[in-house]
């Protein structure tokens, strides 16, 4: 019952004729294919184009974990002296921003 049958195409046909006339037809069917094949040709360059990064994005080599500390280049960190614990600065007191606006 869903099926399409021969007599439903020529029915759709004889529909799209009386509605844009023998003439438009065939060119309306030209701007679609140059449409489709621009369309085409655009996807295949994203796609070469997305290749392309990928393979530059490879790195030449392979990375390895660092084991150990990180140290910045001429920044030597010394361990506080023995018996003394490390202390953290006093904390500021907290100043609310809506407060300090009006204040000004």
């Amino acid at each position: 019952m869903g099926a399409l049958k021969p007599w439903h195409i020529i029915v759709f046909v004889v529909v799209l004729v009386l509605l844009f006339g023998a003439k438009r037809l065939p060119d309306a069917a030209r701007s679609l294919g140059r449409s489709l094949r621009i369309i085409k040709a655009e996807t295949k360059g994203l796609v070469d184009d997305d290749n392309n990064v990928a393979e530059k994005a490879e790195p030449q080599y392979s990375r390895q974990p660092i084991n150990g500390e990180v140290q910045q280049p001429g920044y030597q960190q010394q361990p506080p002296p023995a018996g003394q614990q490390y202390q953290q600065p006093p904390a500021q007191p907290y100043v609310d921003p809506v407060q300090r606006t009006n204040d000004r």
